[in-house]
């Protein structure tokens, strides 16, 4: 089947966040570059009978002047993630929804888990004090889509509006779908990302049961160290990354500042594991290649890929692999690094921010470090840019998403030109 429709091209022209690095691109790149960890000892509940006392935690989050006292009330701490991002992020864009077809404006956001200390606190309701205690808005303060929903809410937006659940590729499924849905024409405006909020004690506590998680607590800030032999596993994080994305038509006609242009995006599944990555990386190497194909792209056009990089042994090990099979001998002229190192891994939000640091990436022509990188394991070989950051001219970023259950997202963002090429 071939597509009949002209494809729009699409642009970045908003970006917000919400990290343990800063709630401002300003802050959170200039972090990034200096090589800042943002994980400390959690504070928001007693840890001493966890084995993973530390996250990436955002402990300066003030939510009430952005949505009011009353509204935080009634929003898990995912959901008010999501919508001060988004609301950073259309503010970035300088766009005036009431000057907008609102019918043509829409919003998706990803979530893995959506929301877990909701969950918690009322099952603790209904155990100690039964069921008439539990809170009405239980359910809709938990369910993932309810972020998209606040956010069009708040704008009055008409347009398509549903929720993407794949795990740690949520929001970057989120962004293609959003891509996609402007491409074929079927809107002007998309806001999109994701957010979560998972460090909570089942959050913890469930990681932990599955050893997933690093147990450095003497050193949190060194506990995440991707593509480094002492790695022991994954550090939690929480936040939320949003964009403002447009067809390039639309974003010339208001005259609207551009970031960057999305290329091309590549979705697949292992069909192996419900955790494990596919042996040899198979579907993170089609995934690749179909963003590839996806933007009439060739490996030599990317300059520079923001890994998934958990700092997992056996995920880092199989990422490298996969690049070094997509990109043969280029794999070696490539700067990658995982953003994770510092903020840890967020996720259902991952993708939403690291697709912002690619961006970003671009914009000021720098890739930022993999940091507690000393000791390079043998079986991962790139250049990840350790502890160090490079200043790089990138044409073309591809930021890699993978998800429990064997899904697998590649997303490319270039370097913006008007002529077609």
């Amino acid at each position: 089947m071939t597509n009949t429709f002209e494809k729009q091209r699409v642009v970045v022209t908003g970006m917000g966040l919400v990290t343990a690095l800063g709630h401002s691109l300003r802050t959170y790149w200039d972090n990034l570059l200096a090589g800042k960890s943002g994980i400390a000892p959690i504070q928001r509940f007693d840890t001493t009978e966890f084995a993973t006392k530390f996250a990436g935690e955002i402990p300066d989050f003030q939510p009430d002047d952005v949505l009011g006292r009353k509204e935080v009330r009634k929003m898990d701490l995912f959901t008010q993630f999501a919508v001060v991002a988004a609301v950073n992020a259309v503010d970035d864009a300088n766009i005036d929804f009431e000057s907008e077809d609102k019918q043509r404006v829409g919003v998706i956001t990803g979530s893995g888990i959506g929301g877990m200390s909701t969950f918690e606190a009322q099952t603790r309701t209904l155990i100690e004090r039964g069921p008439r205690r539990i809170s009405p808005f239980f359910i809709p303060m938990m369910i993932s889509d309810i972020a998209p929903g606040y956010i069009s809410i708040r704008y009055g937006l008409n347009g398509p509006n549903f929720a993407t659940v794949s795990a740690c590729a949520s929001s970057s499924h989120a962004i293609g779908e959003a891509f996609r849905t402007i491409q074929r024409g079927d809107a002007d405006v998309m806001i999109t990302g994701g957010s979560e909020a998972c460090i909570t004690q089942l959050g913890v506590g469930g990681f932990n049961a599955m050893k997933a998680l690093s147990t450095r607590n003497e050193e949190p800030q060194k506990a995440s160290r991707p593509f480094d032999s002492g790695r022991d596993g994954f550090v939690i994080g929480e936040g939320g990354g949003m964009v403002v994305l447009e067809s390039l038509e639309h974003a010339i006609a208001r005259g609207a500042r551009i970031y960057a242009e999305v290329a091309g995006v590549g979705y697949t599944a292992d069909a192996h594991h419900i955790t494990a990555p596919a042996p040899g990386g198979e579907g993170a190497i089609q995934a690749m290649r179909l963003a590839l194909q996806a933007g009439g792209m060739q490996p030599s056009d990317i300059d520079y890929v923001n890994v998934h990089g958990t700092s997992t042994r056996q995920g880092d090990i199989a990422e490298t692999n996969a690049i070094k099979k997509v990109f043969g001998e280029q794999a070696y002229k490539l700067n990658i690094s995982s953003t994770k190192s510092m903020i840890g891994h967020l996720l259902g939000a991952s993708g939403g921010v690291e697709f912002i640091t690619s961006v970003l990436s671009i914009v000021n022509g720098w890739v930022h470090p993999t940091i507690n990188l000393d000791e390079p394991d043998p079986e991962c070989d790139l250049n990840c840019t350790p502890n160090v950051a490079q200043q790089k001219t990138i044409r073309a970023a591809l930021s890699n998403s993978f998800g429990f259950g064997g899904h697998n997202v590649s997303v490319i963002v270039k370097q913006f030109t008007e002529s077609l090429s």
